[in-house]
């Protein structure tokens, strides 16, 4: 009677185990037994059918359940037969509805199978792994000068994207301590201390920033990667970072390594040992936000899009600051700086000359070329050509405008007076064109437009570029990356999409769909075509990545190495080795992404609508090839300071981050805290049933 009258109140009660209980999945009719659907305790269906959760009913009184009835058939058959049997359907989404379902016993086989199918010690390409280092101490020895700050003291933000202006300021950064009051991140989210946020090489030296210190590595022959220079910790996180190990005919000769860290207008500089240890050599200030911090041989170089170029020469221990026009892109080959310019105008600096006009202050700065139509140069890549002359090299330029066009110029020795003459023009992109690369065979350029690449191959003669039949077309193809709508998750400045490589080389492009991807895509540059892909062995999410083009060892028969650097949110630090999978090109699928592969990445995020982004401004991305624009809308500010995380962003993190991150944070928390304001409420928290995952982040759809 009781059983009748749940029944005829639509809601099933419990009936004989035989009893046939009809289901409309997604639409699809299923018929199975009691029985059946209920052998497993606790799960969806043993609710559903005791009365414990309400049902709805079709028009023919089946069941009605609003899940995907393809996946639905596999989890059906093994509630009857107890065998997995998954028929072509993707492992994550069965594991889901699994999930969903309660099915423990198949929760826990369809986990091992992933756990069998991924190794901690990661596949061939894997090449080693780096523990986090140790927290270091604070910086006590600050001896940098103070500049001027805005009203209210606060000082000015720091731009965390490459894209766009940034409002100016000249507050000096890292002389500030800990109890000053610090501008809240743009997300309100707390940065994390443990995180790698940039990695960059040189040679066999490898440096990694933190958010508040950096460490250096150095590769020895028969002992590996050591561990040779920890920073003291500093006030406010790294943006930039630069590394040189060594010089070639250089005036300080073997000991002339250096490492550099700039956040804001301030740059702090290192001499590093080769045997370990390094010194403060001092801090420079810029004026303005450094947007750009390398190396051309000993000569350091910081430069800014308001137009001021900043030089420290290693040999007379000069800091020499120059205004020229607004940058919007550069590029170094040999001893040759180029800076492109928002007046369509390329300016060059022979850094060979420093040492003897910088005492004149004066850095030699000269007008190489204007734009016919007076566009701004908005990416700019130089190849030095084999063919030499008494007179010089041939250069050739190729350069990207603010209006889509790509151009190539040529500078030859015997018209030095009369200046580069244009080669070729191309107008195929309708947006402005962030990257581009001319190498010994190809020319790359990247569009705004969701990274849009086109290729061309160059035909040479003799080493020099040939009018006969020039550049031809080669493919077309897109480089998805996405970034958090709300300018979390790293540092953009780590998150550089490429292309990477010697000039006379195959190049690669580095693809991270996702801010908190533990994937990366590797495909070459020149036709897109997948080399590889590789996963973080520990499961933590990529937060920074590059390419380091490695010496060979002095055996018999060694050749230098290509490796990809994989920095991850637990802070430690994964090697891929890129040469053996160049090797074996053509082993991995044809083309970037499948649409398989694609959806699992873009199930780790939440995407936003261009809706909620109006206010953001437009970003053009003003550099050259290392500078990547995910996004058409990106929020450009200074990066946020520690402060609680919400409860289950706390236990993803201590899932991702490990005993490092935790000591981080700790040691955080025990030090002076700084001034901030009141941190917003925390987050409800998950479930107590629900699985642990990552927070989603939210994204913008213009990376598409």
């Amino acid at each position: 009677m009781a059983a009748a009258a749940a029944a005829a109140d639509g809601v099933p009660g419990r009936g004989p185990p035989g009893e046939v209980i009809h289901l409309n999945v997604g639409g699809k009719r299923f018929s199975t037994s009691r029985q059946t659907l209920t052998w497993i305790p606790d799960s969806f269906f043993s609710s559903l059918l005791s009365g414990r959760i309400s049902t709805l009913k079709d028009e023919t009184g089946a069941i009605f359940i609003d899940r995907d009835p393809t996946v639905f058939a596999p989890i059906l058959n093994f509630l009857r037969t107890k065998e997995l049997d998954p028929r072509g359907i993707h492992g994550s989404s069965l594991l889901h509805e699994a999930q969903f379902y309660g099915l423990t016993p198949l929760v826990r086989r369809l986990q091992l199978r992933e756990e069998l199918d991924r190794s901690s010690c990661g596949n061939v390409l894997f090449n080693g792994y780096l523990p986090p280092p140790v927290f270091p101490v604070k910086r006590r020895n600050r001896h940098s000068l103070v500049g001027p700050q805005q009203a209210g003291g606060r000082p000015a933000p720091v731009r965390r994207s490459n894209t766009m202006p940034p409002n100016l300021g000249n507050a000096g950064l890292l002389g500030r301590t800990l109890d000053e009051k610090a501008p809240p991140s743009p997300s309100g989210l707390p940065e994390e201390p443990g995180m790698v946020r940039l990695v960059c090489g040189h040679h066999n030296w490898i440096a990694v920033a933190y958010t508040q210190f950096l460490v250096c590595y150095r590769l020895k022959e028969a002992s590996g990667w050591q561990l040779v220079f920890s920073s003291p910790r500093l006030d406010w996180p790294i943006e930039r970072l630069a590394l040189t190990a060594r010089v070639l005919s250089g005036a300080l000769g073997e000991h002339d390594k250096m490492v550099a860290a700039a956040t804001g207008s301030e740059i702090l500089l290192w001499a590093l040992q080769a045997e370990g240890g390094g010194s403060e050599i001092g801090v420079f200030h810029l004026g303005v936000p450094v947007e750009a911090l390398f190396f051309v041989g000993n000569q350091l170089i910081a430069t800014s899009h308001t137009g001021r170029i900043g030089v420290w020469n290693a040999v007379t221990k000069h800091w020499q600051v120059q205004e020229v026009q607004p940058i919007t892109s550069y590029d170094a080959a040999g001893s040759f700086l180029l800076l492109g310019c928002n007046n369509g105008s390329i300016y060059y600096v022979d850094v060979q000359k420093f040492p003897l006009r910088m005492k004149d202050n004066d850095l030699l700065v000269s007008e190489l070329y204007r734009d016919p139509a007076e566009d701004g140069v908005t990416a700019l890549s130089v190849y030095l050509t084999p063919k030499t002359s008494d007179s010089g090299n041939w250069i050739e330029i190729a350069y990207g405008t603010s209006s889509g066009g790509v151009r190539v110029i040529v500078q030859h020795p015997e018209t030095v007076g009369s200046g580069p003459q244009l080669f070729q023009t191309f107008t195929v992109h309708r947006s402005p064109v962030t990257k581009i690369m001319l190498s010994e065979k190809h020319l790359i350029s990247v569009c705004a437009d969701n990274n849009h690449v086109r290729t061309w191959s160059v035909t040479r003669f003799r080493g020099m570029i040939s009018t006969q039949p020039g550049s031809t077309p080669l493919a077309s193809f897109k480089i998805l990356a996405l970034e958090s709508a709300d300018g979390h998750g790293g540092c953009s400045a780590g998150n550089d999409i490429g292309p990477y490589g010697e000039r006379d080389d195959q190049q690669v492009f580095i693809q991270k769909v996702v801010p908190n991807a533990s994937q990366l895509f590797v495909r070459l540059s020149s036709t897109g075509q997948r080399v590889c892909s590789v996963r973080s062995v520990d499961g933590s999410p990529t937060t920074a990545f590059t390419v380091l083009e490695c010496e060979g060892s002095r055996r018999l028969g060694s050749r230098p190495r290509r490796y990809l650097l994989t920095g991850q949110a637990n802070g430690s630090l994964a090697m891929w080795d890129l040469t053996t999978a160049m090797d074996g090109l053509g082993q991995a699928p044809e083309g970037g992404l499948t649409e398989e592969e694609l959806l699992e990445q873009l199930e780790q995020c939440e995407l936003a609508p261009l809706a909620s982004l109006r206010g953001a401004p437009p970003s053009p991305s003003p550099r050259t090839s290392l500078t990547s624009l995910h996004s058409a809308f990106s929020s450009a500010s200074l990066s946020g300071r520690h402060g609680s995380p919400s409860p289950p962003q706390a236990e993803a993190r201590r899932r991702w981050g490990g005993s490092f991150v935790e000591r981080c944070q700790e040691l955080v928390r025990s030090g002076p805290e700084p001034r901030r304001p009141p941190t917003p409420a925390p987050r409800p928290s998950a479930g107590l049933g629900a699985p642990l995952a990552p927070p989603k982040m939210k994204l913008t759809e213009t990376s598409f």
